[in-house]
């Protein structure tokens, strides 16, 4: 357990400076890599023939593909049949989902049935439903077409294999920040614009993730950690990916030139803000606006400022969650940590922090997460907004905090059948594996995922 706190504080001291692009074009689709794949030979394929090439539409059009609809296209070509569910749904389930959406801004919200009454497409009907309700689509005479498009492409380039960071995800922290622009402190300041852009953001905060950290990109010569040196790689690829389906689809293009970028950056800024990286930074700044009392709604930077907060508090709400819920995130994070650590091993590298599941449980990782990241967040935030919702949240963290301490000291079941040793064996390890089992998978089992390969030759 200590361990795992020294390790908390270790990850969160960090101040790390993002850097500020106001003007910039959205990354070529096909530049980012794919941890399956070698893209040093797609780089070759992509960039080979005379520079004329640059001006084949097709070619253009290729180079907007993310790599999970990259791959989709050459399976189709290649003749391997589709891995992708009908999208039909009987009138049952159509029915049920629509009971669900209208309790949308219910904390105890489902995300995970919610999903399954939707075929897996709880990202576009939530978002399409949360725009439509808020009447932006017809403020901002958005197209119906592009706007549906647009979502379908953002669901697409989540990577669903990923246990954590995927399109359930999206759509579950842009549920809770629907929750917090209701707040009253929120609903009776926000502009059109301000909802408008905390929803898209929601929705595409970790848009193409490749269910890996940071450091891990850093340490394999990762084509994204150069091209944005090593600062905030994720959250600034999360962002050009976004821009990129949003100029791809044109779902801005009826807007004067100058507001789309304005756009742009202000969708940019509000991801960036979920560089847990620069936690303190932020929690230090809010903390002050709260202590001097400065915050003014009625500024437009002092309402982007709580909107990034609130993206912020969405991003990493699971531990406010009712216990069945949270539990299941729980588990789901530490398992995408467990896989890169096991593709850390396979490859002799490094284990990362939290990422070696011989050493953690998914109990003392969340412990220690809601020790010195959630609960001074929500804190604040509980401050800023007093509400019932926000006690309900602190509530319920303090109760799963207590069921994950509970778990951790429960000694884990003896099989009748085991020899003496094999009993004392696991009596000794009770104490640092949950009894649900639910990080028993072995450090050696395999994983879908491969190490990326290095390129500098962009």
């Amino acid at each position: 357990m200590l361990g795992t706190c020294v390790v908390f504080k270790q990850l969160f001291a960090r101040d790390v400076r993002v850097r500020s692009q106001v003007g910039f074009e959205p990354e070529r689709r096909s530049s980012h890599p794919y941890l399956c794949i070698d893209f040093r030979t797609l780089h070759t394929r992509l960039g080979c023939g005379s520079t004329s090439a640059s001006y084949d539409p097709e070619r253009r059009v290729h180079r907007l593909l993310s790599f999970q609809r990259y791959l989709h296209s050459s399976r189709l070509l290649r003749g391997v049949p589709q891995q992708i569910p009908l999208h039909i749904l009987d009138e049952d389930y159509t029915g049920q989902a629509r009971c669900m959406l209208e309790k949308v801004g219910n904390w105890n919200f489902d995300i995970f049935l919610f999903d399954r009454l939707t075929n897996g497409n709880s990202l576009i009907t939530l978002t399409f439903h949360l725009l439509n309700q808020y009447g932006l689509v017809e403020l901002f005479q958005l197209d119906m077409v592009k706007l549906w498009r647009f979502l379908v492409m953002v669901q697409e380039d989540y990577h669903s294999d990923n246990p954590y960071h995927n399109a359930v995800h999206a759509a579950d922290v842009t549920q809770a920040m629907y929750c917090y622009l209701r707040e009253p402190m929120l609903a009776k300041s926000l502009t059109s614009k301000d909802i408008l852009l905390g929803l898209l953001a929601a929705a595409t905060h970790d848009l193409d993730h490749p269910g890996v950290n940071q450091p891990f990109l850093i340490k394999t010569d990762h084509y994204l950690a150069t091209l944005y040196r090593n600062t905030s790689v994720l959250e600034n690829h999360h962002w050009k990916s976004a821009v990129g389906l949003l100029r791809e689809t044109g779902l801005f293009s009826h807007l004067p030139a100058e507001d789309r970028l304005n756009m742009e950056r202000d969708l940019g800024s509000l991801i960036l803000a979920t560089d847990i990286s620069r936690q303190n930074d932020y929690l230090s700044r809010f903390r002050l606006h709260l202590d001097q009392e400065n915050l003014c709604m009625s500024t437009a930077s002092h309402r982007h400022f709580v909107l990034q907060m609130a993206l912020k508090c969405a991003d990493i709400c699971n531990p406010c969650r009712p216990w069945e819920l949270s539990k299941q995130w729980s588990e789901k994070v530490t398992e995408e940590f467990f896989q890169q650590g096991d593709i850390e091993k396979k490859h002799k590298l490094e284990v990362s922090p939290l990422c070696d599941r011989e050493m953690n449980t998914v109990g003392n990782i969340q412990i220690g997460f809601m020790t010195y990241v959630a609960e001074p967040l929500f804190a604040e935030w509980a401050r800023f907004c007093d509400t019932r919702l926000s006690q309900t949240m602190l509530g319920h963290m303090g109760l799963n905090k207590a069921s994950w301490g509970g778990l951790q000291q429960e000694p884990a079941p003896v099989s009748e059948e085991a020899e003496p040793s094999t009993a004392c064996a696991d009596t000794g390890d009770a104490a640092t594996a949950p009894s649900d089992g639910s990080t028993a998978t072995t450090a050696g089992g395999t994983s879908s995922k491969e190490i990326p390969q290095g390129s500098r030759e962009s």
